[in-house]
């Protein structure tokens, strides 16, 4: 296994991170959940083994359930890893029961301490934005959690670079305990944080952690046969949930992405074009770890061999050509931006 820092903090994280949104049984926000408590067992012990040290859930995956299966699979050995878990979304039927509220976030990390069995968590992360909160309520829960001593660390998942700019600015004018990471969907699909998230995260010292770098499981290969004909799936994610339009993923430009991953992956010996997916974000120095999550263990050791996979400047390059997102502006500007004199003076000194 490989690790890091996350962020500007000196928490060392492993670059792989076994997500948790297949555990708990049962369908939630339409999405199934087919890990019982059982194979969570076996994937927790399986992901300490190989060295990952850092967990990934929620307080909605499951309704809950997923902490609970975590909570029980790590056991003992709680005090070894990191436990990163997310709150804001809906989690019951009253009006309060979802947003980014001093109530609901103070209220929501006090359960889900129950529900994990511990009395701290490692890295408290906001999941959605909530537009009728001010950022100063939020922050100022977060802190009053941290000072408690029931949170270390606070992070955020999904919002907009402007959002996550601002929220980070208000913690500093506080003192408040600032953020640290950013949570982001990040695949060779798609690229969008490239144009303004992560210029954030590198200007602020931020960790990124990534989900659903396989988008959704269809840069796994098991989607398309060999012919680029597409099947349907009977299984995984884009079987209970339609991820396809949920990130927006191009099925042409995808078919053309899985065919050079399977190029790429017959290249090296006994690789598999999810592993090539997963070693190309391994490569971006913004990424801090990548949260790989299955449905069985046979899958998740899939997965885990990326770590050892190293691809050449050649097919990283490739990659990266064939994904580019198009330019937007005023992003596109960027490149040229500043004086092309000075630019000069300073690459001829």
């Amino acid at each position: 296994m490989q690790y890091t820092t996350l962020g500007k903090t000196g928490l060392v994280i492993s670059r792989l991170t076994l997500g948790t949104m297949t555990f708990g049984e049962g369908v939630s926000h339409g999405f199934e959940h087919p890990v019982n408590q059982e194979r969570a067992n076996r994937m927790v012990a399986q992901a300490i083994e190989a060295g990952i040290n850092c967990f990934d859930t929620a307080n909605n995956y499951g309704e809950g359930r997923a902490e609970e299966f975590l909570g029980r699979a790590l056991g003992g050995r709680r005090g070894d890893v990191i436990i990163a878990t997310k709150l804001g979304a809906r989690t019951g039927s009253a009006l309060t029961d979802a947003g980014l509220s001093y109530r609901h976030v103070v209220a929501s990390a006090e359960a889900s301490l129950k529900r994990l069995g511990t009395d701290y968590i490692d890295l408290l992360q906001l999941h959605v934005p909530d537009p009728l909160t001010p950022f100063e309520e939020t922050a100022r829960a977060l802190d009053h959690l941290v000072q408690r001593g029931l949170v270390r660390y606070v992070g955020y998942s999904n919002l907009a670079a402007w959002q996550a700019a601002s929220f980070l600015a208000t913690q500093h004018q506080y003192g408040y305990a600032p953020l640290i990471s950013a949570q982001m969907y990040y695949s060779l699909l798609g690229r969008d944080i490239e144009y303004g998230t992560t210029p954030f995260l590198r200007h602020e010292g931020l960790g990124l952690l990534v989900w659903s770098p396989l988008a959704g499981g269809f840069l796994s290969g098991k989607y398309t046969n060999n012919q680029d004909t597409r099947e349907q799936p009977t299984d995984g994610r884009l079987a209970s949930f339609d991820y396809l339009s949920l990130l927006s993923i191009d099925h042409e430009k995808g078919d053309r992405v899985v065919a050079t991953l399977r190029e790429i992956a017959a290249a090296h010996d006994d690789a598999t074009p999810a592993q090539v997916a997963l070693a190309w974000l391994l490569a971006k120095p913004v990424v801090s770890s990548v949260i790989i999550g299955a449905n069985k263990p046979e899958q998740f050791a899939d997965n885990l061999a990326a770590v050892n996979l190293t691809l050449t400047s050649q097919e990283l390059e490739a990659l990266d050509t064939l994904t580019e997102p198009q330019p937007l502006y005023p992003y596109k500007w960027r490149a040229s931006g500043g004086d092309s004199v000075v630019r000069r003076a300073i690459q001829n000194a």
